[in-house]
């Protein structure tokens, strides 16, 4: 199956692109940091379409930032709708092509507790300029299939996580501070909003859903790609607190569900103890209390369910940012 995937230079991306190569595709890659085409600009988007003749196109590319969605809320609408909608128009001078859009559980928004889990059906309450903008995304993605008859496929992900991802996002955040203290012998570290709860998916879970979605979800549908049990933040970070304590016993092993390389570089001695130090300018202007997905839609159409666990994820993102930082403290 040939393969385009734009954004494939980002933290999903590049785990998609494994995964794609891995299960034999034949994949394009594309991203605007690698020299790509501007999303922006319509004319390059389909020469590059045209160019790739792919069977699926998985549009990752955009702007991710939710926290700097407030400070560019017109950048950030461009790239996520006015861009999905450049990539829409060009993926129409070819027959046949499957398209997954990629939202946010973010379009969601404030949910009454009531009608959590949240399934597809649920009204769209964006809260951020970032989650208004992948609603508008996700809109032209439905209104693509209904008035064009495209083969599109809407993802709806909620929080994913996992090696790789940028310390702007909480988990890895938490991991890389925590890394910075354990190889420091620091005793604490700065937080924000730790009551937040959220559904957390590993990274790797996440695009093998993707894929899953691209094969076998219905035209049209929108898809929860999520696990529908949440966890705290507060509860994430004395977890990596805890992973870090117990320290590593040289095997490349943070539990029995652990697997990987023997690592080459010393074992850390590990943290006694580290303080949760809250610091208000982590917070941001409006935050979500509960965010968790109905995951029924995704598992019923095609059998898909997450396979890695939390602990597991959490120790394979905290030793990604401890081998990160031996090799540049300042990363």
């Amino acid at each position: 199956m040939r393969a385009l995937v734009t954004g494939a230079a980002g933290f999903v991306g590049g785990h998609l692109v494994e995964h794609l190569r891995a299960s034999g595709d034949d994949v394009t890659c594309t991203d605007r940091a690698d020299g790509g085409p501007d999303l922006l600009d319509p004319t390059g988007i389909r020469k590059l379409v045209v160019d790739a003749g792919p069977d699926v196109v998985y549009h990752l590319a955009g702007q991710a930032d939710v926290g700097g969605s407030w400070d560019s809320p017109v950048q950030t609408l461009r790239a996520n709708a006015e861009g999905t909608l450049n990539l829409l128009d060009a993926v129409r001078v070819l027959d046949g092509v499957r398209v997954v859009t990629v939202s946010s559980a973010d379009i969601y928004g404030v949910v009454d507790p009531d009608d959590l889990p949240t399934p597809e059906s649920a009204p769209l309450r964006p809260v951020s300029p970032y989650a208004a903008s992948k609603a508008a995304a996700d809109l032209l993605a439905l209104q693509a299939h209904l008035g064009h008859g495209l083969h599109v496929v809407r993802a709806r992900s909620f929080n994913h996580l996992g090696p790789g991802q940028s310390d702007r996002f909480v988990c890895s955040a938490l991991a890389s501070r925590i890394a910075a203290a354990e190889l420091a012998g620091g005793d604490s570290i700065r937080v924000g909003n730790l009551d937040a709860r959220r559904d957390f998916t590993d990274v790797r879970d996440v695009v093998r859903a993707y894929r899953c979605l691209a094969l076998l979800g219905r035209p049209g549908a929108a898809y929860n790609v999520c696990t529908g049990a949440t966890v705290s933040i507060r509860e994430v970070a004395e977890r990596l607190v805890e992973i870090a304590r117990r320290g590593r016993d040289g095997s490349g092993r943070a539990g029995p569900e652990r697997a990987g390389p023997v690592p080459t570089h010393p074992k850390p001695p590990g943290l006694n103890h580290i303080h949760l130090v809250e610091d208000p300018s982590l917070r941001r202007p409006v935050d979500v209390a509960v965010s968790c997905g109905d995951p029924k839609a995704i598992r019923s159409d095609t059998g898909w369910q997450p396979e890695l666990s939390l602990e597991r994820t959490l120790a394979d993102l905290l030793d990604y940012w401890l081998e990160r930082l031996r090799r540049d403290p300042e990363a």
